[in-house]
Order: structure tokens, then sequence, then C-alpha cells
């Protein structure tokens, strides 16, 4: 009964969103700093942690240790095993889920407003006193060993880890964040101990909460939740200093298509120009059916049934990224057209029609976004820990609008750099 409830009112919860959404910067009593948007009429609320730092503070040698330890955390708790912090966290019919990226550790919650102080102590438990008991480490780790194995045999993998190998160097980036077999298969128990002192810490906490709470409740919540954190953890790494030159490089691998990963250095989120690149991008090769790169590539030629560029601004570096795929004896055509589509946008840049036109998808489909309260925590504290300030909700489109086509082209010739391309691909490719 309590599982139906609690999916009734996930329902009602997904329903857009308003369509001013209202933040409050607020500090607890503890001193942990959040936003907060209440909602009172769903008796639900969302909470979004995020600890900056990630899977790149694996220390040397013990690559997949964050990672490993992330899938730990709901694997027993306090004096509760695996199956009975399951059990508990059904019975309150709360959700908690945990991730690693490169850049941060992710733990996002779900839970009604009758449950919240019971929900929010198992959540504690699993993030203050997690148990790492040897039964649980060797099952997560052997479902990691089977997905690094799978990730051996599939080419757009094996494209990203060579690629990543090639950009970053002896960074932590320049690896899979999941580690190798050789690597995971070595980590012992206090591995993650360790990966878990060094990356859950207040110096690099950001929280958001959405739905029916106030201020005082969650000041009270969160400094019961969080407050035995450490408050320093690990060093983050230092900037890493793309060692990309440009060219092609082929991995052999016997299969029917070729897969392509392409790029060169990208832009920081907190450029003056990003909102540009991010228009330049939308038209060049981020906007689908719309944007040059598929024309060019899957359109005219039918080389492929898709080619995308996207920006990727890590905290540590950043790339202008784009894939493809295309039959053996095709892919050299693709990589060839994507060149020079490339070269054209950067030195004869893009017309109004095309501005208007990717500022009309971008703006449209950011409402879209907010689709719910948990949809509304997850950008809020993505805001916090790219520092965009509590009033970008409410800007953004503006400041979309705002860029002109001379941006935008001045941009192009200052960030796409055709001679710097850097293909890596994976596959048994004719002519490359």
């Amino acid at each position: 009964m309590m599982r139906f409830v609690f999916v009734a009112v996930m329902m009602l919860a997904a329903l857009p969103a308003r369509a001013g959404v209202e933040i409050k910067e607020v500090t607890t009593p503890g001193g942990i700093n959040v936003w907060l948007v209440e909602e009172p009429s769903i008796p639900f609320v969302a909470l979004e942690i995020r600890f900056r730092g990630g899977a790149s503070l694996d220390v040397e040698g013990k690559r997949g240790a964050t990672n490993l330890m992330v899938g730990l955390l709901e694997e027993g708790a306090g004096d509760l095993d695996s199956q009975g912090f399951a059990k508990a966290t059904e019975a309150l019919a709360a959700q908690f889920s945990y991730d690693a990226s490169d850049d941060a550790i992710s733990v996002s919650a779900r839970f009604l407003t009758e449950n919240r102080r019971e929900a929010l102590e198992l959540l504690r438990l699993s993030l203050i006193e997690p148990t790492f008991d040897d039964v649980s480490l060797n099952r997560v780790r052997g479902q990691v060993l089977a997905g690094i194995r799978s990730s051996e045999k599939d080419p757009n993998d094996i494209a990203s880890r060579n690629f990543d190998a090639l950009a970053f160097g002896d960074h932590p980036y320049s690896t899979a964040l999941e580690g190798t077999v050789q690597s995971v298969s070595g980590l012992t128990r206090q591995d993650i101990v360790d990966a878990h002192a060094n990356a859950l810490a207040r110096d690099r906490l950001y929280v958001s909460a959405v739905g029916d709470i106030t201020e005082a409740e969650l000041g009270v919540l969160l400094d019961d939740l969080l407050g035995a954190l450490p408050q320093t953890g690990a060093p983050l790494p230092e900037r890493a200093d793309l060692t990309l030159s440009g060219g092609t490089t082929v991995i052999d691998f016997d299969i029917p298509q070729s897969v392509a990963l392409f790029g060169h250095v990208g832009m920081e989120r907190d450029d003056d120009d990003f909102f540009a690149a991010y228009l330049l991008n939308t038209i060049l090769g981020g906007g689908g059916f719309e944007s040059r790169l598929m024309e060019e590539v899957r359109v005219k030629r039918g080389l492929t049934y898709g080619v995308y560029s996207y920006l990727v601004p890590k905290d540590l570096a950043a790339l202008y990224l784009g894939s493809v795929s295309s039959a053996n004896d095709r892919i050299a055509e693709a990589v060839e057209v994507i060149r020079s589509e490339w070269a054209r946008t950067a030195s004869e840049g893009v017309s109004e029609e095309e501005l208007s036109k990717a500022k009309a998808l971008l703006t449209g489909a950011y409402p879209l976004r907010f689709d719910g309260n948990g949809s509304i925590a997850r950008i809020m504290v993505g805001m916090q820990m790219e520092d965009l300030g509590v009033d970008y909700i409410a800007t953004r489109n503006d400041q979309l609008n705002a860029v002109t086509l001379e941006d935008v082209n001045r941009v192009a010739g200052e960030l796409l750099q055709p001679e710097a391309l850097q293909f890596v691909v994976v596959g048994k490719p004719q002519g490359l």
C-alpha cells in the first residue's frame, strides 16, 4: 500500500512545474548551504546532494575505487545488511540513488513528507556509516568487472577510452572511472574506506531541495543528515593539460560499421562567450536534423543514421566533441565531410536564419525541463556547482536571446579548429 501511495504522489510530482521557480538560499544552523523551492501542494520532497571531485580523486594505482565505493553505499549501513537496507527503504516508500562521474558524486533522494525523518535517517546511515562488508564488496566488484569486460568489446567505449588517453595524458580523466580489470580486482576494503573519506566531505558539498518542507524543517534535517561528514576531503586534482594534436587514429576492430569520436579543445562553462558557443554548436551539430552536420553527412550523402557534436565543459578541462558511425567503406568520406563543414563554419560563420532557429529551439525547450520536483532539484544543484546564481532560471533565455550573429560568428572563428580535430575511429575503415 505504501508503495502505491508513493507512485501516485510521484505521478503528481511529475506534472509540469510552475512558470516561476522561487529559489531560497538557506544556511542551516550547522552551516550547510542549500537551495530550496517550497512546494507544499504535494506531500513529497526531492533532495539532491553533490560532492565535487568524484572519480578524479582516485589514488594512483587505485582506479575504480571511488566508483566501487559509490556502488556500495546502499549495500548495507549501520546495523543493516544489504537486504535489510533495501527492505527498510521499501517499507518507507523512499527512493535513493547514487552515482559517480569524473567530477562529482551524486546522491538523489525522494520521500514522502510523513516519512521524511525516517527516510533521511536511512540515507544518513548510507552516507556516514556504510559497512563495506566483504560479501557486498565482492558481489558489487563482480558486477563492475562484468561491466568492464563488456565495455572492452563495445566500439563506442573503445573509442572513448582511446580518445581520453590521447587527450589527457597522465591526468585521471585519461582512464575510465570504472577502472580496469586489474585495478578493480586489486582493490581492498581499506581502499574503499579511503575513497569514502577522500570524496564525501563538507568542503565540496552542494545541496538542493524541492517540495513540502520549510526552511526551518530542512535546516534541522540536513544538519542531522550531513553534519557528521568530515570537514575536508582529498585535494582536487590539477587542471588537465590537453594533449590532442589533431589527425586520425584507427583502432582495428572487426565490425561492419566503424565508430568515430572526434574533437578538440572546447570552452569553459564560465566563459563569457559560452552561450554563443552553445548556439553555434546547436547549428553545427547539436540541433538534431536541423544541424549542418546532419544535413551534410546524413541527408545529402546518406553516410550515417546520426552525427552529433556537443560541448563538454568538465571541471578540469573543456572539450568540444562529436560522434558518428558509418559503414567501413564510407567512414572516410564521413570524416572528410565533417572536417570540411567544421572548416566552412569556422571561416564563413552561420546565417541569421540559422541563429534564429537555434534560439527558438533552445528557449522553447527550456521550460520542459522543469517537469517535477526531482527535475527542478537536479537543475538547481547543477546551477550551484556551476556558480550560475539563483536568478539563472529567470534570465537564461534572455541571455541566449541577447547573443548576436556577430558574437556567434566571432566565436566560430575562435573555437572551431578544423586542423586540430582529432578523430579516433574503431572498426575496419577503408581509406583511413
